[in-house]
């Protein structure tokens, strides 16, 4: 009977096929990769093996959603959000958090952000109401918004989302705006470089 890799016990031991097998199902890293990067842990010092273990450890403990914004922090408000120099009145909308780190890499935009983490994706079980919508909403209402930032994705989901909330805004006295197609459709932000964000934003057009 064939078995899978995972099944099979390994040459050197259980311990050391359980950390390839986590590693192999971290995000674009497959079994040759996570095989390489568990023989660094192997050979590297102890110290630093143990560093990034509690590294691990300190951020699933002390990491968390901000509580106004949803961007990760450590405190109850991420560093933008507690920010007195950024304008409350212009909500950038994204996807994700890693989506906040490209945006504030173009150097261009001083206003805030909200992190829907998500998108409505209906073959997946992700509706509206897994996401954050309910929070954006109450933010515009309570804050004065001026202007709403569509900054979701240039994908199907994406797009959709951002359709979503702008209809449920569009009685509301927010301009809505998104990003210039200077993105490609299809793409995603953790990809466009901050020349591309920087054109985007500064090209956002009406929703």
């Amino acid at each position: 009977m064939n078995r899978t890799p995972a099944e099979t016990p390994h040459p050197y031991g259980a311990a050391v096929g359980e950390l390839i097998e986590q590693f192999s199902q971290l995000p674009g890293i497959g079994r040759k990769t996570a095989e390489r990067l568990t023989h660094h842990i192997l050979s590297c010092d102890r110290e630093k093996a143990l560093a990034l273990a509690e590294a691990i450890r300190r951020v699933k403990d002390t990491v968390h959603p901000c509580r106004r914004c949803f961007n990760l922090t450590e405190g109850e408000l991420c560093a933008i959000c507690a920010d007195p120099r950024r304008n409350p009145r212009v909500i950038c909308v994204v996807e994700q958090p890693r989506d906040v780190t490209k945006i504030e890499a173009a150097g261009v935009f001083d206003g805030v952000y909200h992190v829907l983490q998500g998108s409505i994706s209906p073959l997946n079980g992700v509706g509206p109401e897994d996401l954050t919508i309910d929070a954006l909403l109450q933010r515009i209402d309570q804050q004065g918004v001026e202007e709403v930032i569509m900054a979701t994705n240039p994908t199907l989901e994406g797009d959709g989302t951002a359709l979503y909330i702008t209809n449920l805004l569009q009685d509301r006295p927010v301009t809505v705006t998104r990003l210039a197609r200077g993105i490609a459709s299809g793409s995603v932000l953790e990809f466009a470089n901050k020349e591309m964000l920087a054109d985007a934003l500064r090209g956002r057009s009406r929703f």
